[in-house]
């Protein structure tokens, strides 16, 4: 797609309204992108750092409010060391690298997940990262960093439990409007659609509560070749669908 068809493409999606608030990725083919070329796992993932600057780009330039992309999973720990170390060296730089065009576009940097389990270094930059972006106003970007939907709904029922403990809560008062607001993305909307690449079917331990309603979008395309038209087309999608919520149309 070349520049000026991205622009019409753009302008045509906002005219039609009906744009989501959120939408969240699930990032996957990495590997099999590198291993069908012939090249180590970790060469797929520095591939798929163009494909998150282009649906960076491609949301800011709509106007949606966030978008979480799903970086690293708590499950991917127990992938082989090396690759582990790899990954963790790779966001380290690219931090240092892409946090000059996050903040020339705006760009707000967020983060869920259990942080206290990446290394300190990457913790270091992040939050240098997040304070420099911290009073942007454009797009909320969240990464979900050692993260696992099983994992957050036991950190925050833990935290209600403390609560009634306490005597600070009673139990009946726990409603699904406590329990979102106590959850990792509590102060974000849920996603209204979720885009996984690499055609599986299956949302991999990721935003279990959150994605109760979402609208999902699955291409076979692997993430490094996912480009800002896909987002688009994604999104077009998305403005076909009938949101009933449960509810007759």
């Amino acid at each position: 797609m070349s520049q000026s068809e991205s622009v019409l493409e753009c302008q045509d999606l906002k005219a039609k309204g009906n744009l989501p608030r959120h939408v969240a990725i699930i990032m996957d083919g990495n590997g099999r992108w590198a291993t069908r070329r012939g090249l180590p796992r970790i060469a797929g993932h520095q591939a798929g750092r163009r494909s998150v600057r282009e649906v960076v780009e491609g949301c800011g330039e709509l106007g949606i409010e966030c978008l979480t992309l799903f970086t690293f999973s708590s499950e991917n720990w127990s992938r082989p060391r090396a690759e582990v170390r790899a990954l963790m060296r790779f966001l380290h730089q690219v931090l240092i690298e892409e946090v000059k065009a996050l903040d020339e576009n705006d760009v707000c940097l967020e983060t869920i997940g259990r942080r206290e389990d990446l290394p300190p270094e990457v913790n270091e930059e992040l939050d240098k990262t997040m304070e420099r972006l911290k009073d942007n106003k454009g797009l909320r970007l969240i990464l979900a960093l050692s993260y696992g939907g099983r994992r957050e709904l036991v950190d925050c029922f833990q935290k209600l439990m403390g609560e009634v403990q306490a005597g600070r809560l009673r139990p009946e008062d726990v409603d699904e409007a406590m329990v979102e607001r106590n959850l990792y993305t509590g102060d974000w909307p849920n996603p209204d659609l979720l885009i996984r690449t690499s055609g599986e079917m299956r949302l991999s331990n990721f935003l279990l509560w959150q994605l109760a309603y979402a609208e999902i979008y699955v291409t076979d395309i692997l993430w490094p070749d996912f480009r800002k038209a896909d987002l688009f087309q994604a999104i077009s999608e998305y403005q076909k669908r009938d949101r009933r919520f449960g509810r007759v149309g």
